[in-house]
This record gives C-alpha cells, structure tokens and sequence, in this order.
C-alpha cells in the first residue's frame, strides 16, 4: 500500500532544492529546448526554476512541495499583487539573461495560451514538476491538492497553459478540461493547450 505523501507549502528555505527539482524535471520537456537558447541551457533552465518557480511564488505563500522537496507546484493567486520592486528588478534583468533572443517569441506564446483563461479570479499554475526518481508515484498530483481543494471550497477555478498531450492527459486526472488550443507565436513549433478546472461541489 502507497502511503499518502506529506506535502506542505514551501518556504524561502527550500528554494534551492525547489529549483533542482525542477530543473531535473525539465530537461526532456519540449517546452525546455523550445524556449531556451542551447547554449547555456541547463544554467538558463536552473535559473528559471529557481525564481518562477521557487523564489516568487514562495515569496507569494503560493508553492507547495512534499516533505522532501521531490515534487513542487508553484501557482499564482487570484488576487496576486505586483511583485516588490526589489524582486521585479530581478526579474527585469534576469528575463532576457534566462531566455535570450527567444524571449519575444515566448511571450507572445504565453499570450496566446492566456486566451483560454477564465474571466474570474482564478488560481493559475505557472510551474508543477517531480524529480525523475520520484515519478509514477503520484507526488505531482499529490502538490496540486492544497490549492484544488481550496479551490472547491472557495469555488474558485483553477487554470494552467501546458505544452504537450502528456500533461494535458495528466491534468485531466485532476478535472481539468482543455478551453483553448493554439500553436506557439512566430514559429507555430509547439501546441500550446489552455485547461480550467472549475471547482467541484463538496460533499454536504
């Protein structure tokens, strides 16, 4: 018998191995060799994780990861402010360093793959990954209950853009169903699915 797996939501602590899990859970997504220049990917995907998927969101109280860091899912809230302006001049110098002469083109793509977004206020998750070792073991869906389940209870949705037929099978598990399907700006190379999950009726 599986045992449920701890998960817990994240702290500036463990931002480190936020970012290591994810880098090792990206490397062999499309989405990766896609929007990362070749030359100094691995930094570049390292660097990624570590403030979107880690710093930021663990600053926003909005990641959680199990007890051992082996899966992570890092969201944006419904009413999720501007960044301090400490962070956002991170980020403004960083973006360009992390993504090179693609960073217009993967902009234009995220933009595309928002048109599917719900009008409401809604949970938006930017990052969820588990470490090669670590997978088939449901950590990756355990990481996303926190915020489904509040979800349910505030009768909130909850949206994602992914990048392949895997993950869009994988969400449907979750009740996430696909509202618009596109291809990538510019080079029309990747499919680029957006899914809501709106929330579910709890038990009375």
């Amino acid at each position: 018998m599986t045992e449920t797996p701890v998960v817990r939501a994240a702290t500036r602590a463990d931002v480190p191995r936020m970012a290591a899990t994810l880098a090792a859970a990206y490397p062999d997504y499309r989405w990766t060799s896609w929007a990362l220049p070749e030359d100094g990917r691995a930094q570049r995907l390292s660097r990624w994780a570590e403030l979107w998927g880690g710093l930021v969101p663990v600053l926003d109280g909005t990641a959680w990861v199990t007890d051992d860091v082996s899966a992570v899912a890092a969201w944006v809230a419904p009413d999720a402010g501007e960044p301090a302006a400490d962070l956002q001049a991170v980020i403004d110098r960083d973006l360009p360093r992390v993504f090179g002469a693609r960073q217009p083109v993967v902009a234009a793509s995220e933009r595309l793959g928002a048109l599917g977004r719900p009008d409401a206020p809604h949970w938006w998750l930017t990052a969820v990954g588990t470490r090669p070792a670590g997978r088939h073991q449901g950590l990756g869906t355990a990481v996303l209950q926190p915020v489904l389940e509040r979800c349910d209870a505030e009768r909130v949705p909850a949206a994602a853009t992914v990048y392949t037929s895997t993950v869009v099978r994988w969400l449907q598990r979750s009740g996430f169903a696909v509202t618009h399907a596109t291809r990538t700006a510019v080079d029309h190379e990747l499919p680029v699915w957006t899914m809501v999950r709106q929330p579910r009726r709890l038990a009375s």
